[in-house]
């Protein structure tokens, strides 16, 4: 289904990568410069809350404060009524995180997140998808403290969502084009699958909807160019990764979004050309609207869940 009547906020900045939705409809999201944002009364109103001086991507509630996935500084909590920016975590077993990039968290509080890659940093998230390093990974970090890896060799690690029963973990796989599922309790607690394979386009950021879907980002689709350059020797490889980025494999403009229930089925997909807007790396439902960020847009977008 294509999408329908779109239309875009503002944000006064680059790169609204995610986006989260409080209960006044208010909407937060982390820019290229390090502020995050809320935005009221339908882009009337902008208050920069925090700036984390790196550069913040997914974002959760975490309590009555904000937990933010920057790229550059690791988990964050910001308390969004004065500003303060706390480090939660910035390295795992002794080593920095490389790419801290989506999240998830749990009822009781626990914080599953992923580390997209441990040899690129965002910005060179090109060359990881050229390279296909399989060095994703997804964490989890309980109310104690303790913090231990849950599904190691990912391609790509990127948007983290839970059951609506927080029965499984999903975590998408930008590179394989897939969304891979940790069992979190019964029989299969501690077992890894595919939650869901094949996707026309590059999964991005993930969330789980009020209406206790699974909504997936389609960044853009997959790029046929790109799967040849995987197949080069690695010489070639490294060469292709120091061309300009205009040379380089590149995203399209068309995006998507899918919402699948927990067995994995897709209930809603949307796709199409946004006017205005691309790269769609975020999304979030709430009470039957989507909100829509872009990694390189300067804006949010925002439509309604098809009926």
């Amino acid at each position: 289904m294509r999408f329908g009547a779109v239309r875009l906020v503002p944000v006064n900045g680059h790169g609204p990568e995610d986006t989260l939705v409080d209960a006044e409809g208010r909407v937060y999201t982390g820019l290229a410069d390090g502020r995050v944002l809320r935005i009221a009364d339908e882009g009337r109103r902008i208050d920069t809350i925090a700036d984390t001086g790196g550069r913040p991507l997914g974002l959760e509630f975490h309590g009555d404060e904000l937990l933010v996935c920057d790229a550059h500084r690791g988990l964050l909590v910001v308390d969004p009524a004065d500003g303060a920016v706390r480090t939660l975590l910035a390295e795992v077993a002794g080593r920095p995180m490389l790419f801290c990039n989506n999240a998830a968290v749990a009822a009781d509080g626990t914080v599953y997140f992923s580390d997209s890659s441990t040899r690129f940093p965002i910005t060179r998230w090109r060359d990881d998808l050229i390279e296909q390093t399989g060095t994703g990974r997804l964490f989890r970090r309980s109310p104690d403290g303790t913090v231990d890896e849950i599904a190691g060799g990912l391609q790509f690690a990127n948007g983290v969502a839970l059951a609506a029963d927080e029965s499984f973990v999903t975590v998408a796989e930008t590179g394989d084009c897939r969304v891979r599922r940790v069992w979190l309790s019964g029989e299969r607690a501690g077992t890894t699958d595919v939650f869901a394979d094949g996707l026309a386009g590059f999964p991005d950021n993930t969330s789980t909807g009020s209406d206790g879907l699974i909504w997936v980002t389609q960044a853009s689709p997959k790029v046929a160019a790109l799967d040849r350059v995987r197949r080069l020797p690695a010489p070639a490889r490294a060469g292709i990764r120091r061309l300009p980025t205009w040379l380089q494999p590149s995203p399209s403009r068309t995006c998507g979004v899918l919402a699948f229930d927990s067995a994995g089925t897709v209930v809603h997909a949307l796709s199409g050309e946004i006017e205005g807007f691309h790269m769609l790396t975020g999304v979030r439902e709430r009470d039957g609207r989507l909100y829509f960020g872009s990694l390189e847009e300067r804006a949010i977008a925002i439509t309604a869940v098809p009926g």
